[in-house]
């Protein structure tokens, strides 16, 4: 069932947004190689607690830590660790949400470590990029295929693998509510988009293939060929115009 947010939940929804946003831009001076992936979870962790908020993701069906932090060819769900050490090089994934008052966020970046490829960086930028061509279609009057529709379309435009086992979703009260907002598909398909929804919009691209394998851990989602993949995810509001970017 699509929840569609009363006034008060959109205003207690703004509060995590908001701390996830500042922290979502902090990481950028604080990722550098030579961190683990551990240090950054510890950081997302103490952030969202000084706000006097709950790290959403740590023990969200039985995820171990604050953050997911995916590295290099890990598309979705890295689970942090003391001995995996960042370096020059490297893209890194971090994908973190905070509740509040029973009310989540949920938003991820990926980031450069140093100095990077322009292939990795092209590889960032489109997938940025492709969140924003999506969202120009999260409007009344749109069906949530045409947000796929448009990631997808601007997406295999530059080349890349546009993953499909996964997918975004609508967001409040619950981290994962209906409706499941693929980043492929057909315009004109899906359920009506209607003003007041809260939707956690993520395009993830690799490089290469789309597909992808679940590692031993039960988590960690990797390219199948192994080739670098990169996430962008915003929690958004349907409103009466253009939506609004509440984790931005």
């Amino acid at each position: 069932m699509i929840v569609i947010k009363s006034k008060r939940e959109i205003e207690l929804m703004r509060e995590p947004c908001r701390v996830t946003a500042e922290l979502l831009k902090d990481l950028e001076s604080y990722i550098e190689p030579g961190r683990t992936t551990m240090d950054i979870s510890e950081f997302v962790e103490k952030r969202i607690e000084s706000h006097g908020m709950t790290p959403t993701f740590k023990g969200y069906g039985g995820f171990p830590a604050a953050a997911c932090v995916s590295v290099n060819e890990e598309v979705i769900h890295g689970i942090p660790s003391k001995t995996r050490v960042l370096k020059e090089g490297d893209i890194v994934s971090i994908d973190v949400g905070a509740t509040f008052k029973g009310y989540n966020s949920d938003a991820a970046r990926t980031y450069p470590v140093g100095a990077i490829s322009a292939e990795d960086r092209k590889l960032i930028d489109v997938t940025k990029q492709s969140f924003f061509e999506g969202i120009k279609y999260a409007m009344e009057g749109y069906r949530i295929g045409d947000i796929g529709h448009a990631v997808q379309q601007y997406a295999e435009g530059f080349g890349m693998g546009v993953i499909r086992d996964y997918t975004g979703h609508g967001t409040g009260s619950k981290l994962h509510e209906d409706p499941f907002i693929p980043n492929y598909g057909k315009a004109g398909k899906g359920a009506k988009i209607e003003r007041n929804m809260t939707l956690a919009i993520e395009p993830m691209l690799a490089l290469g293939t789309y597909e992808v394998r679940v590692l031993g851990n039960e988590w960690t989602v990797v390219t199948t060929d192994g080739r670098k993949a990169a996430h962008y995810e915003n929690t958004i509001l349907v409103t009466d115009g253009e939506p609004e970017i509440m984790t931005l």
